[in-house]
């Protein structure tokens, strides 16, 4: 091969492995994401409050953040990005899910945080970014959107009144494409975005929740306890926030969230053996549809 032959595939083979990387990535965050909507779930199953739940996933991550820094720094950004990133990621998001699985079922909360995370990070692109939809990006979203439909409606007439968790629901999706866009926006490093998810919010939530709460755990298990403390903080805090920075740094908002958008279909076939929470005909189909839907989207690349 010759030097010019040679300075050309270069950059190419860059790419690939730069994608190759970003697609790790995402599936890693496919996997924990499904993880931590289930666990939200169990956590009603196992008297644990939105609020103490919250607490052992910011007494999980404070070790985890301070050890980020110690090692790659304290994170040099604006507070006022610094606040506007944990406010949509470090509360908006979970605490969604914390208080919406108290109304509804894990299914819904794959639907509706995840499953419709790639229509509002792709609508919110489109107004700050200015990212256009390709046509492959257009009707993958609709196949996702499809089956995002079948899944919604295969679980709503068997847990009726679960419209109140539906709305929580709602507004932690838009938390997290808020989150996402503010990602690619401020060109955020995987390592300052999971310091700062880690290690600010134990800071402020820990004192005023031992203030009013007190010790609240009497009565729950301690592998109960340790079990959310390393999932809920260091998983899904730590490891979930690198993953999915990297990711959207690799991959760009669209793709990501696209695969990410199978965490529904997961956590919908989960739930059925593990929480039981049957899924009808209309979901299994929902859950193909949005395996496609998600395969489309990758495969089409885009950012």
């Amino acid at each position: 091969m010759s030097a010019d032959s040679a300075s050309l595939a270069a950059p190419a083979l860059a790419a690939r492995g730069e994608r190759g990387i970003g697609l790790a990535c995402a599936l890693g965050v496919l996997a924990i994401w499904t993880g931590f909507i289930l666990s939200a779930r169990l956590a009603t199953q196992q008297s644990l409050l939105p609020w103490d739940l919250a607490a052992l996933r910011y007494l999980g991550s404070l070790p985890v953040g301070l050890a980020m820094a110690a090692a790659f720094g304290w994170p040099r950004l604006p507070w006022r990005r610094t606040l506007a990133l944990m406010a949509t990621a470090a509360f908006g998001f979970p605490f969604a899910a914390y208080v919406g699985t108290r109304y509804a079922p894990a299914a819904h909360g794959g639907v509706l945080m995840t499953g419709l995370l790639p229509f509002a990070t792709a609508l919110l692109a489109a107004l700050v970014l200015g990212e256009g939809w390709s046509r492959r990006r257009l009707l993958s979203l609709g196949v996702v959107g499809l089956g995002i439909g079948l899944l919604a409606l295969g679980s709503l007439g068997l847990h009726p009144g679960a419209w109140r968790g539906d709305l929580i629901f709602l507004l932690g999706c838009l938390s997290w494409a808020a989150f996402t866009v503010m990602l690619r926006l401020w060109r955020v490093p995987a390592t300052a975005a999971a310091t700062i998810l880690a290690l600010y919010p134990p800071l402020l939530y820990l004192p005023p929740w031992l203030l009013l709460r007190g010790l609240p755990f009497e009565g729950v298990g301690g592998l109960t306890l340790a079990y959310h403390l390393v999932y809920q903080g260091v998983l899904a805090v730590a490891v979930a926030g690198f993953l999915f920075t990297r990711a959207v740094t690799a991959l760009g908002g669209a793709t990501t969230t696209t695969i990410t958008a199978l965490v529904p279909a997961l956590a919908a076939l989960l739930a059925w053996p593990l929480l039981g929470e049957p899924l009808g005909a209309a979901g299994l189909l929902g859950v193909v549809l949005v395996s496609a839907g998600m395969m489309l989207g990758v495969l089409g690349g885009g950012r």
